[in-house]
């Protein structure tokens, strides 16, 4: 192995072992602004699901927006898929290791059970919850919200909680800015891919938007409590070596050899 490869399996061994909770994910000003989305999520997910549930066609708003999106992607149907893949299971669990790996490498416990989590519990209220109950079709398929736009806002939504507080000097500040747009960006293209797909409508994209958003604040939130931060404060002084052979208080100190 070469003296990259060892420095970078030397990074990788030292994160594993230096893990720590770190700061909360939510600073104390976005924690009442992350509640407060999450009722406005939650609202508005149930408010369209009433107007919408069992319709089989587009109302009138949403033919509106769909019906040009949907003619001029007519000739393009191999773009569309491409901007509707990062959306798809594979794609998004790939995204998700690759966050979990950073916050990992960045020693976040907190941030890395965040990426784990976001993606499956948004989907399972998707999939499991709201889109049995609304029922809402197109071209026989269910549609209600979009599981695609669920998975990749619960995704830009994880980057952004986890880049949130105060911002390095430099160049750090743009990468943030970068990270950012380009997450974003791919959350309108697969809306845009979907739409012309005929997957999905406009309000479908919009109401997976809000799943996946307020999923994650939800669970940003619940990661910042006190007594999960115990717990996993708990965990962190558990699996550390040097905390696990420390002498507790009136415990001589162990000889060596």
């Amino acid at each position: 192995m070469d003296d990259r490869g060892q420095r970078s399996g030397d990074r990788v061994r030292r994160a594993g072992r230096y893990l720590r909770l770190g700061r909360p994910l939510l600073p104390g000003a976005a924690r009442p602004r992350a509640a407060a989305l999450v009722v406005c999520c939650a609202i508005f997910v149930a408010a369209v699901g009433v107007l919408v549930a069992h319709h089989t066609t587009a109302d009138r708003f949403d033919h509106a927006i769909d019906a040009p999106v949907v003619a001029w992607f007519g000739g393009h149907r191999g773009l569309a898929l491409r901007l509707a893949l990062p959306g798809s299971l594979v794609p998004a669990i790939m995204i998700s290791a690759a966050i979990v790996v950073v916050c990992v490498l960045a020693g976040r416990l907190n941030g890395a059970l965040l990426a784990l989590a976001a993606v499956p519990a948004a989907e399972g209220v998707t999939e499991y919850l709201v889109k049995p109950l609304v029922h809402r079709t197109i071209l026989g398929g269910i549609a209600y919200p979009s599981g695609h736009t669920t998975a990749i806002v619960a995704l830009a939504a994880t980057v952004t909680v986890l880049l949130l507080g105060p911002p390095r000097p430099g160049g750090a500040i743009a990468a943030r800015g970068a990270i950012l747009a380009a997450a974003y960006a791919l959350v309108v293209g697969v809306a845009i891919g979907l739409i012309g797909l005929r997957w999905h409508y406009f309000t479908d994209t919009v109401a997976g938007a809000a799943v996946g958003a307020g999923t994650v604040c939800a669970l940003a939130l619940a990661l910042d409590l006190e007594v999960v931060r115990r717990l996993l404060a708990h965990v962190d002084r558990t699996g550390d070596p040097a905390e696990r052979h420390r002498p507790s208080a009136g415990e001589a100190p162990r000889r060596l050899g």
